[in-house]
């Protein structure tokens, strides 16, 4: 598959005035490929949002390479045009209307007028376009966002916690709209908190950890390489169930209303041993991992590399000084 993002060894470190030098990023690598959703997860202050603002040339790397689109990202100038981004949380004029935003940012990136209608369309806000964005819900204001993203027509859509604010119904939007966008060829990156929605919605997925990447692949694959082989099991006479069951080697542990066992790798041992015993199976389900349980595994416990125990991470979303900007590696 063509590689629509690729970052390799990305660096940047951030020196604050008081208290020394901040790692954001040590060594990076992401690859998205295109036609895809991927992704982008991690703690705040792991390295997501300095990633996407190094990416877009906002911010300068201390070093690694990056291309998006195939042009090295120093070059981002010669491939915006065909880009839509959101980067935090943009600030829009409250006094004015969500059409007359939007027109007027297509008029100052030089896009046609009619993009503005289809672009509100597609995020659902026609029935408010004249409403003044003061009113608008925080809800409403991430879709104005993801509307501005998608003035150009884009090729790559970026966007940096899209979901943020939305109830149930605007979730169940989002994830439709962002699907549509990717079937009409798009390749999106999307940074969020909601594991629930990046499951439900991507094909693959980056993890990110105190500056380093942790995990990444096709969110099936990321799934199965932390899976257990957990089974929760219903029966008659459970204690007995749980004492032949740890006879054969299995590793079990009572739960409410049942059993669980681990590292099962073929459950019909399991029937087997229980039905040379009289006891039969009301239920036998797998239990699988899901992206917040492996998200949690890989970030919440993952040592400090032992060469950068004398620095602290940056907290991206913390008031620091402006960094000190360093050319990147061509």
């Amino acid at each position: 598959m063509t590689a629509v993002i690729e970052i390799a060894g990305l660096r940047k470190t951030f020196r604050g005035l008081l208290d020394g030098r901040k790692i954001a990023l040590d060594g990076f690598d992401m690859v998205v490929h295109a036609g895809q959703v991927h992704g982008f997860l991690g703690p705040n202050g792991s390295g997501k949002t300095t990633t996407l603002r190094a990416l877009l040339g906002l911010v300068r790397a201390d070093g690694g390479s990056m291309t998006i689109l195939g042009t090295p990202s120093r070059r981002f100038a010669d491939v915006a045009h065909r880009v839509g981004a959101i980067v935090e949380s943009p600030t829009f004029f409250k006094n004015f209307s969500g059409r007359h935003t939007l027109r007027l940012l297509a008029r100052a990136g030089g896009v046609p007028l009619e993009n503005v209608e289809e672009a509100l369309a597609m995020v659902g806000l026609v029935h408010r376009a004249e409403d003044p964005v003061g009113g608008y819900s925080l809800g409403m204001k991430q879709r104005l966002a993801v509307a501005s993203a998608l003035l150009k027509r884009p090729e790559l859509l970026i966007l940096d916690e899209p979901a943020n604010g939305l109830d149930p119904a605007g979730l169940h939007e989002m994830r439709r709209l962002l699907r549509a966008v990717a079937t009409d060829g798009v390749t999106v990156l999307i940074s969020s908190h909601l594991l629930s929605e990046v499951e439900q919605i991507c094909d693959s997925v980056t993890i990110i950890s105190r500056g380093r990447r942790v995990a990444h692949g096709p969110v099936t694959e990321v799934l199965a390489g932390h899976d257990r082989g957990e089974y929760f099991i219903r029966a008659g006479a459970l204690d007995l169930a749980r004492t032949r069951l740890e006879a054969e080697g299995f590793n079990v542990r009572p739960v409410d209303g049942g059993l669980i066992a681990s590292g099962v790798t073929d459950p019909a041992h399991i029937s087997e041993t229980l039905g040379r015993e009289g006891i039969w199976l009301a239920e036998l389900t797998p239990l699988g991992p899901d992206l917040e349980t492996v998200y949690l595994d890989l970030t919440a416990t993952r040592p400090r590399p032992g060469r950068l125990s004398e620095v602290d991470r940056v907290d991206e979303h913390a008031s620091v000084p402006e960094p000190i900007e360093i050319e990147a590696a061509p």
